[in-house]
């Protein structure tokens, strides 16, 4: 089946010149391929590759000449992150607004699914949705556990559990041997002839009828459907005669297996892309089994325009689903190494914003900030050292919100301190998480994430921001401040979300005031001395970063899950002994597929954290591969490193102002001026 367009609309001359507009360059051969393809075709794409551009110039050219007014292009993403960004591409265009209208479609593959194949069940048998959330649904069905008598059994029972309750949590719909069945994805304490068995189905049927899902009921509900109604699913295929997925090596094979079904047909042209080797948001167990992404015969963008050879090469080495050989064409980047020990370890953070402040000039830092990622940012049970962030970043640990009825306050206190300690990122995204999940809770509603709140005077988002500011700097610490903020916080979030004049919205227990504990009383407002060339990190993990380009990244060493393995000292073995990827241990390729990850991102400094003893047998291998070594080891005695400034424009708006320090050219470093092994 041919789409509905215009014979001319992919014409060399018409890509070209949309491409000039929008200031892209196509010049590789599979580019043009991709472009012009109106066939069946995956594209495995390097990271940096331009596959986002590419993705958006071939749906405008594609809306521009569309003739059908009832038949539509597709298209579906693994996250919303991945899907707003396409929509980014194209919003500016008539052409990309028209996409966004009916009969088009652009969503996730869990919205698409829900919106096609599962309410349509639902409705028919008089079932409203209310919400579609993992955590909103583990909150109700826990409270019903507790308050509802005609469970008593399995309350009783799950009680002598360790967090008995989290298999009612995560009770969700699969759709086996043309039923529905009722599953855990926590492993049952119990068989299914058993009275708690019959009680923990029914608990899960009750919150069905009352609208409340997980995100897999969805697709355990559309495989129902699409049973029983087989003609939907063709419906579904005529209506859409061109599919685009984006990001498709992150789709399970749940969702492989449902998308095939509706449009598994060969009169559907299916374009698949993504990058097989940042398959990181698969389960432990399918985590390195085969895909059937990208297909044998796929289209390959290797060359990457946001780093260089040095990062090209490194991360050529860690493609653990398809070898893959990066070429990079973007800066001559730096790969440093920064080795610590226990005593050292909180020096790492500071160390790496010195190095990005003197390799990447200072605009770009300040447009983009670098990035600190790890594998992990809570520890575990564990006694070795370091295991996650927090190791690094005394006191991090303390600013995620432990479960969903962490008060408001704590966690404003936490990014109070952040801000304060000059990591003003890290606190704004801290405080507004926080309000985004006490207002999902209180009202399952999303509020929009930080970066699309609107920064001009007069509107919600400005409002929203000042408030995140007045709520960061207030000195006060006292009941009658932080109800006076929660009026405010209230009307802000009914703006928000459209609902001024209505019913006030309340955020509930989230909001009361909590009394600091003894001798936590708040420092004076934050320290202002710090050095202006220095730009402060934004923290996080390296899962929270897929898909982001930075100017400088490092990556901490962390404790892996199981255990035994730390990861960066892992991956620095494998390749410093010139161990085989593909024979490596399943843990090990797993690791390898974090790293790979998070050091694709930047495009001027990739750094690394390990742990000096550890890197020791490896310093040949540093110094050969020309990457620059910082030892923060030897400590002097009575040194001191004065604090960071507080920046408040990440919030209001404002822009950057001009550096006023001296000549930075005089003193930045570069990979053949910075020394071998250097003292931090």
């Amino acid at each position: 089946m041919t789409t509905p367009n215009h014979t001319d609309a992919l014409t060399h001359e018409r890509i070209r010149a949309r491409a000039s507009e929008l200031n892209l360059q196509l010049s590789d051969r599979q580019q043009w391929d991709f472009l012009q393809s109106v066939d069946t075709l995956d594209l495995q794409a390097a990271p940096g590759s331009g596959k986002t551009s590419l993705v958006g110039l071939k749906l405008l050219m594609l809306a521009e000449h569309w003739t059908s007014t009832t038949r539509g292009i597709c298209v579906l993403s693994h996250t919303n992150t991945a899907k707003d960004e396409i929509i980014a591409r194209i919003s500016s265009s008539p052409a990309g607004a028209r996409l966004q209208r009916y009969p088009h479609f652009i969503g996730t593959i869990q919205s698409f699914t829900s919106t096609f194949l599962a309410s349509p069940h639902l409705r028919g048998i008089d079932i409203q949705v209310q919400t579609v959330d993992n955590d909103v649904y583990a909150d109700r069905a826990k409270r019903v556990l507790a308050s509802d008598q005609q469970f008593g059994a399995l309350k009783s029972y799950l009680g002598r559990q360790r967090f008995g309750d989290d298999v009612v949590g995560a009770a969700e719909f699969s759709f086996e041997s043309g039923q529905l069945e009722v599953r855990s994805s926590r492993e049952l304490p119990f068989g299914p002839d058993t009275k708690s068995y019959e009680q923990f189905t029914k608990l899960k049927r009750l919150m069905a009828r009352q609208g409340i899902f997980r995100y897999a009921d969805m697709f355990a509900l559309a495989e129902l459907h699409l049973s029983r109604c087989p003609a939907l699913g063709r419906a579904v295929a005529h209506r859409f005669p061109f599919v685009l997925i984006d990001e498709m090596q992150d789709t399970s094979a749940l969702q492989q297996n449902l998308l095939n079904q509706v449009f598994g047909d060969p009169s559907t042209i299916v374009q698949r892309v993504g990058d097989i080797n940042q398959r990181i948001f698969t389960d432990a167990a399918t985590a390195t089994t085969a895909s059937s992404f990208p297909r044998p015969d796929s289209l390959e963008l290797p060359v990457s325009r946001r780093f260089g050879s040095s990062i090209a090469e490194f991360a050529s080495s860690l493609t653990v689903h398809r070898r893959q050989h990066i070429r990079g064409a973007g800066p001559a980047g730096t790969i440093a190494v920064l080795l610590y020990d226990e005593n050292s370890v909180t020096q790492v953070v500071p160390a790496f914003e010195r190095i990005a402040a003197e390799v990447v000039p200072l605009p770009m830092l300040q447009q983009h900030p670098p990035r600190v990622l790890a594998a992990r940012v809570r520890p575990g049970t564990s006694k070795a050292f370091p295991q996650s962030l927090a190791c690094y970043v005394p006191g991090y640990a303390a600013t995620i919100p432990d479960g969903r009825q962490a008060s408001l306050l704590i966690t404003a206190r936490a990014a109070r301190e952040q801000w304060r300690s000059g990591a003003s990122h890290t606190a704004v995204d801290l405080l507004w998480e926080a309000v985004r999940t006490a207002t999902k809770s209180a009202t399952n509603e999303a509020l929009p994430t930080l970066r699309s709140l609107s920064r001009n005077p007069g509107t919600p988002g400005a409002s929203a921001r000042a408030l995140l500011l007045d709520v960061l700097t207030d000195p006060n610490d006292d009941e009658i401040s932080w109800d006076r903020l929660m009026k405010r916080m209230t009307g802000s979030l009914s703006e928000l979300l459209s609902k001024a004049g209505s019913v006030p919205i309340t955020l509930g227990e989230l909001a009361h005031y909590v009394a600091p504990l003894p001798g936590s009383s708040p420092t004076a407002a934050g320290h202002q001395e710090a050095a202006a060339e220095t730009v402060h990190s934004e923290l996080g993990s390296i899962h929270s970063a897929k898909g982001e380009t930075h100017t400088a990244t490092l990556i901490l060493e962390c404790l892996n899950r199981s255990g035994k393995n730390y990861d960066v000292h892992e991956v620095l073995r494998l390749l410093a002994t010139n161990g085989d990827l593909n024979s490596a241990t399943r843990t090990v390729q797993e690791i390898a597929q974090l790293v790979f990850v998070g050091a694709t991102r930047p495009t001027q400094l990739l750094a690394f954290a390990v742990d000096r003893d550890r890197a020791a047998p490896y310093l040949d291998f540093f110094a050969s591969s020309d990457w620059a070594v910082h030892d923060l080891t030897p400590q002097s005695a009575g040194s001191s490193t004065p604090p960071p400034a507080v920046d408040a424009n990440l919030i209001m708006g404002s822009e950057p102002q001009p550096h006023q320090g001296g000549n930075r050219a005089d003193n930045r470093g570069s990979r053949t001026g910075l020394p071998k092994i250097q003292r931090s």
